[in-house]
């Protein structure tokens, strides 16, 4: 299987790049997939900038985040969704319904799997689902600067004896690689319509809820392995002074235990420094001004099984 990269005309698409008789295409394309398959990585490659946290723990992503790509005569909407895993605890399972529920009334289902690692059981479940939709499946081989070539080539041997699939592409999120076919390929399978989104536009989730969820990725990059799946984060206060061209935020990251919080907090505040250090410098990316953010520890016990807790959180 050779690794393409050229633009949508040398793929038998000889009309992809002019407009149709209509023209214009668009539609909603959902990415599904085992969790730390890649899927939020992809997501941003192919928007152009971060709308979607990433982090080498699972289950990383607990909402669905949209965004929004722009091509000459199409407009993709993409859908990223929590990783399919063995639900564990209230909080788990609402993730794994958003993930199920997400692939109806798609356009397209991106299956993404990890080129490689092992393929989980939940994998297989959820491929079990994607074929009981009515629109194309298409199968995404991530990951694949970490395979040998004639690895590559017998996993796309092996998953495209599924006839279901309408394609099996092998890419690689983290060096972009193949992703422009990928995108060819989606364009080429959506139906003529206009755009949902302005031109200007990436995502249509607010800064403010983003900008929560860069200070729970640094959570999760720079605590333990208990702490990142005990914690929530909400922005209480999101406010730009124009003249001083200054955003300041006030953040709360919440625990479920006193424990938990000394551990968020650190040696000296050095540890909530650091989370909130990283934070500011990436939310000022996305704003585009200074950033003066505040960051506070909170402990509200059990948050993850009380059902007016997820709600407050924006998990149910």
């Amino acid at each position: 299987m050779v690794i393409r990269n050229e633009p949508c005309k040398t793929y038998d698409m000889e009309n992809l790049n002019k407009p149709s008789a209509e023209g214009f295409k668009s539609g909603f394309i959902v990415i599904t997939g085992a969790p730390n398959v890649g899927k939020s990585t992809l997501l941003n490659r192919m928007v152009g900038d971060k709308i979607s946290i990433t982090s080498r723990k699972p289950q990383t992503t607990r909402n669905k985040i949209s965004g929004v790509v722009h091509r000459p005569f199409a407009q993709l909407v993409f859908i990223d969704t929590p990783g399919v895993h063995k639900a564990r605890g209230r909080l788990n399972a609402k993730m794994i319904d958003v993930a199920f529920s997400s692939m109806d009334g798609m356009d397209i289902i991106l299956v993404v799997v990890d080129a490689a690692g092992r393929s989980p059981q939940s994998e297989q479940v959820l491929i079990s689902k994607a074929k009981k939709q009515k629109n194309p499946v298409i199968l995404v081989l991530n990951k694949v600067d970490l395979v040998k070539k004639s690895i590559i080539n017998d996993l796309v041997n092996k998953w495209s004896m599924d006839k279901y699939f309408q394609a099996v592409i092998p890419v690689s999120a983290k060096r972009g690689t193949n992703l422009e076919y990928l995108l060819c390929k989606m364009e080429s399978l959506l139906p003529n319509g206009p755009p949902f989104f302005p031109e200007d536009a990436i995502t249509d989730m607010p800064e403010r809820f983003i900008a929560a969820e860069m200070i729970r990725e640094k959570v999760f990059r720079l605590t333990g392995q208990e702490i990142p799946y005990s914690t929530a984060v909400t922005v209480e206060n999101f406010t730009e002074d124009i003249q001083k061209s200054l955003v300041l935020i006030d953040a709360v990251i919440h625990v479920e235990r006193n424990s938990q919080k000394g551990m968020i907090i650190g040696k000296n505040g050095l540890k909530l420094k650091k989370i909130g250090e990283e934070s500011r410098k990436e939310i000022e990316q996305m704003v585009g001004v200074r950033v003066f953010l505040k960051l506070f520890v909170r402990v509200q016990k059990n948050w993850s099984t009380n059902p007016k807790a997820l709600e407050k959180f924006g998990y149910l």
